[in-house]
């Protein structure tokens, strides 16, 4: 009885404490599009969560960065870039 509880507590809370939406960071833009097929793979700036298109001045460029998915990122809370650099 004392293992289900605590196995309860915690699976509380370690469900309460990840992000509403989780996304799939990938290393190379190849591996993102393999994850989304049918996606437009997208540049995200980690630290600001902005995102850029292929084409872009930042795409690909920022330190701090990774490929993502544009619904993946946008159902996260992130953004596209205003001034499309």
């Amino acid at each position: 009885m004392r293992r289900s509880i605590v196995a309860c507590v915690l699976f509380a809370a370690l469900t309460w404490s990840l992000p509403a939406f989780a996304q799939a960071t990938f290393d190379s833009e190849q591996i993102a599009q393999r994850h989304c097929p049918s996606d437009i793979v997208v540049w995200l700036n980690l630290p600001t969560g902005i995102y850029h298109l292929k084409g872009e001045r930042w795409y690909g460029a920022t330190k701090r960065g990774a490929y993502v998915c544009k619904n993946e990122a946008d159902k996260a809370g992130d953004r596209e870039t205003r001034n499309g650099q």
